[in-house]
């Protein structure tokens, strides 16, 4: 991938973002606040290190608060009220900051 290449593709991926975002904003106030939250416990508890699972994960979110929230429902009809169970299972398949941090110190100890 050139240089160019990467640097469109990084703002694509920013424009879907500010996107992804201003869908959230759109939502009622408690989707809105449980969106963040969920977003801010997911950060906070390992991260998310590639930009795919980052996309799908709260793209998948956002279409399920958007959906519950035009059916009437409360957040935690959807997540269930364990909402950190909740973000540990959606997340659970993608590459987080910690599967990074194991794997270097595996391959730092396994240097021998």
């Amino acid at each position: 991938m050139s240089f160019i290449e990467k640097m469109i593709g990084r703002l694509d991926d920013k424009q879907e973002w500010k996107t992804m975002e201003a869908r959230a904003k759109a939502l009622p106030g408690e989707y809105h606040n449980a969106y963040k939250a969920i977003q801010n416990y997911i950060w906070t508890a390992g991260g998310l290190t590639d930009w795919k699972d980052m996309s799908r994960i709260f793209g998948g979110i956002l279409e399920l608060f958007e959906e519950g929230a035009a059916a009437g429902k409360k957040v935690t009809d959807l997540t269930g009220e364990d909402v950190a169970t909740f973000c540990e299972e959606i997340v659970r398949d993608a590459k987080t900051w910690k599967d990074k941090y194991r794997q270097k110190l595996n391959d730092t100890i396994g240097r021998d």
